[in-house]
């Protein structure tokens, strides 16, 4: 029996394969005889590495910069959309009306509004208003070359760094009403019997919190987790319309101006795809390794 599915299995795993290939041919055939496209690869090394006029050496092109930031831009977004959904999905939890009210609150603005209108409305409205208040354009213009230096390791140019902030902030604050639902699940999925032990321990409702509930609840919702980091890498995109340099702003602004379109955004969805696979297969591990907290 074992073997039987085992053959089915592969079966279907042979049937997929030889269909998008197909597609991938036909997808192929079309571009070159029906458009009469000519490919030329030669145009994605340029855009990636290029020669210093002053040093000589090879330094990163605009597609490499652009992959950075969009690594930056996610890997930022990731760690507060975790705090936020984190602290939203525990009063969620709460046996208090006004720490649910605000939670809920939260999620149910956050998640009926389409993440591009968040994205106009947040940077056009709110972060137009509150950005200033914040004086970051005024420490930029007073920050020493160092300083500079190490915003420009850790966001983006300095000149930029205003609207990196805010892509960050609509990026966690989207991502976060998602998290808070899953980690509201994670924290309900618990017996009752884990309460109640922990209670006849002595422990405080916090104790119980931190040292019981959190760490299993951590380990049951990795899995979605892990998926709604990748939709957030994904969603990374749509901050390119607030004007953040990262990588589908500048392939669309390559693919403009070298005109190959289809090499540009075939190369940019294989980068896309790579670092969505690489956080999977982390998020992989980390499951594989919480396993014994369930």
């Amino acid at each position: 029996m074992n073997r039987t599915n085992k053959l089915r299995f592969n079966l279907l795993d042979l049937v997929i394969f030889v269909v998008v290939l197909a597609f991938a041919v036909y997808l192929y055939y079309r571009v070159n005889r029906v458009l009469a496209y000519n490919w030329d690869w030669t145009i994605v090394p340029m855009y990636l590495f290029r020669k210093d006029d002053e040093t000589g050496g090879w330094v990163a092109n605009l597609l490499l910069l652009g992959l950075y930031t969009t690594i930056k831009l996610a890997l930022w977004s990731i760690v507060f959309s975790a705090l936020i959904g984190g602290l939203m999905g525990i009063l969620r939890t709460s046996k208090r009306v006004f720490p649910r009210m605000i939670s809920r609150t939260y999620v149910e603005l956050i998640r009926n509004i389409p993440p591009l209108v968040f994205i106009f409305v947040f940077f056009f409205f709110i972060a137009g208003m509150l950005m200033p208040l914040f004086g970051i354009e005024e420490f930029v213009k007073n920050a020493s070359p160092n300083t500079l230096q190490i915003i420009g390791w850790l966001a983006t140019d300095p000149k930029l760094l205003t609207n990196f902030i805010a892509g960050v902030i609509c990026l966690s604050l989207f991502a976060g009403a998602y998290v808070t639902e899953i980690v509201r699940a994670g924290i309900q999925s618990i017996p009752k019997a884990q309460y109640e032990a922990g209670e006849s321990m002595g422990l405080s409702k916090w104790q119980i919190m931190r040292y019981i509930v959190l760490p299993q609840a951590l380990a049951r919702v990795i899995p979605p987790l892990a998926g709604q980091f990748i939709i957030l890498i994904k969603d990374s995109s749509l901050v390119s319309l607030i004007s953040i340099q990262e990588l589908t702003f500048i392939a669309m602004e390559v693919a403009n101006s070298s005109g190959r379109l289809f090499e540009v955004w075939i190369f940019v969805g294989v980068l896309y795809f790579v670092i969505c696979y690489g956080l999977a297969k982390v998020f992989g591990k980390l499951e594989k390794r919480s396993e014994s907290y369930r």
